[in-house]
This record gives structure tokens, sequence and C-alpha cells, in this order.
């Protein structure tokens, strides 16, 4: 619709310059240029120049000026568009790494890795204390010192001193973890990614992460984990900024585990990405509260496999 609207605009532009003196082909200037035959010679004969005949009115100068203006509003959402999904898509291949990294750590090393995920409130500056909310994805990513996962029956935090950190703290703005429809599992497709393993307790939400502020049953993993873990770790014990309640587990054989050791391995475990402005959530078109909520514009779904952990990215 809007190419047809940009070509009957494009139209008009070229109907209405034809009519003007200087664009028209009987006006003077088509003859700027006469050639002459004199006694066998060619003589090139330019008449006076007339001021007044390469002039636009005031009125025309403002249709032009209208015209781009009507141009204008149509390409700067466009645009807008655009730049939001590619950051988006930056966003994506940022926690890919992450994933990658401490998996790949955890097997070269022959031990065992960590990633926390934690959403704090976008509108607060990342150098505050953290707050909860949404807007602003934090993580970290840590691995067991002596190979094992330094964490026993009992629940309870992982010592810190038992930890050394992989990367860096990661934090990712206006991004917001949402829990999306299930895909139907029957393509490659974002609709039709590979779906999740349901349970009669906490449907899909043992296999993903997303709302991690909500209540249950709406927030995902379903619980807390049994182990968390803090940031940053060190011996002797720092001081503590961010502690990851939602975690991803990586062992020496490349199975990624939800929350630790206290859930089965899944086949699939699904992380989904929503853009958001500061704070703010978009609103969901369907499902809003609930864990099958569906959205319009950019998304994108990251999911890693039990086995192998290997990650992939549906964008829609």
């Amino acid at each position: 619709m809007i190419f047809e609207i940009v070509k009957s605009l494009i139209r008009s532009i070229a109907k209405f310059l034809s009519n003007l003196p200087y664009f028209s082909s009987s006006a003077p200037a088509r003859d700027a240029i006469l050639v002459c035959r004199q006694r066998s010679a060619v003589r090139l004969v330019i008449p006076p120049p007339n001021h007044n005949l390469h002039a636009f009115t005031l009125i025309e100068l403002v249709v032009v000026i209208a015209i781009v203006a009507v141009l204008t509003a149509f390409l700067v959402p466009a645009f807008t568009n655009l730049k939001g999904a590619n950051d988006l898509t930056n966003a994506a291949y940022t926690i890919k790494g992450v994933l990658e990294q401490a998996r790949t750590y955890a097997r070269v090393n022959n031990t065992y890795a960590w990633v926390g995920f934690y959403e704090e409130n976008g509108s607060i500056a990342s150098t505050n204390l953290p707050t909860a909310g949404n807007g602003r994805l934090v993580m970290s990513s840590v691995a067991s010192t002596d190979g094992t996962t330094v964490y026993g029956s009992t629940p309870g935090a992982i010592d810190p001193t038992k930890l050394m950190q992989v990367a860096k703290l990661v934090k990712i703005d206006n991004l917001h973890l949402p829990l999306l429809a299930i895909g139907t599992g029957t393509g490659d497709t974002f609709d039709t990614r590979p779906a999740l393993q349901f349970e009669p307790t906490a449907g899909y939400n043992y296999s993903r992460f997303g709302e991690l502020n909500a209540a249950s049953p709406n927030a995902a993993p379903y619980t807390n984990s049994q182990y968390p873990f803090q940031y940053p770790v060190g011996t002797p014990v720092p001081t503590p900024q961010y502690t990851f309640l939602k975690t991803l587990q990586f062992s020496p054989r490349s199975e990624s585990r939800i929350n630790g050791n206290n859930y089965d391995v899944r086949r699939v475990v699904e992380i989904g990405l929503l853009q958001t402005h500061g704070n703010t959530v978009p609103a969901a078109t369907t499902g809003a509260g609930t864990s099958t909520a569906t959205y319009n514009g950019n998304i994108i779904a990251i999911q890693i496999s039990g086995f192998g952990s290997i990650v992939k990215l549906y964008r829609r």
C-alpha cells in the first residue's frame, strides 16, 4: 500500500513539473543552443540569459517540501523498526555467546559451569543496587574450580570460594524475557520451532526462562534454583552484588540442565526475548499475564538442546 502511495506521488510530481515552463518541451530553454549554418561553417548561437526562466514560485517550493514531509512520515517508522530488529538480534547473539562460552569452558576444562539470569528495572541506572523489574537483563557465568558440582544434596547457595568467574558480568538494556507461545515442532521457523516438554505441575515452565520476577505459576523456571550463586565470586568471599536464582548448568559432557541438578535434562530449553523501552514492556496481543503469551513485532526465541547444548535462534 505504501508503495502505491509513493508511486502515485511520483506521478503527480512528474505531471506537475511537466507543466512548468522550465520543463516543458515548448519552453524557450529548449532552443538555448541553436546550430546555424553560415558559409559552410557551424556556429553556436546562445541567446542572452533570462534570469526568470529558471525560477520556481513559492507555491511550487511549498508543494515539493510537503511531498518530502509526506515521504519522510512513511519512511521513518520503517527505519525505526529496522533498528529495533537489529538491537534485538544483537542482544540475542550476545546471550548466545555467553551460553556457548560457558558450555565450552565446562567441556574443555572438564568441570561444571553455570549461567545466571537476572532481570532488573531498566529505568534505574545500572550502577545502582540491583532492583528486580523489567527492562535490563543481567547475566553472569561461573565455573567450579575443582571440577565437581561443589554443592551437596542439601539445597543452598553455592560457596563463592569454590567458583571462578568465566567472563565479565553482562548487562543488556531494553530487553525483557517473556514466556512465548510454544512452537508446533513441525518445522524450522519461529512458529514451528521445536516444542518444549509439558509436565502436569508446571506446564512448560520447567523448560524455559521468562518472566523471571513473576509469581508462580507464570514464572520460568517454575521455582528458583536450589543452588543459586552470587556475583562476584572468589576468595575471600566478596560482597554480593547480585544473587542469581534462575540458573542454567553445563556439565563436562555438554549437557545443559535448568536450575542446577534438581531438574532432569530437558530435550530443549528456551529463552524468549522481547524489546522494551526502558522498563516498559509491550503488551501481549493474546495471553497477557500467562505462560503462553503472543506479541506483535520483533521477538526471538533462543533454544539450547539438553544434550550437546547446541544454541539456535528463531526470529520473527
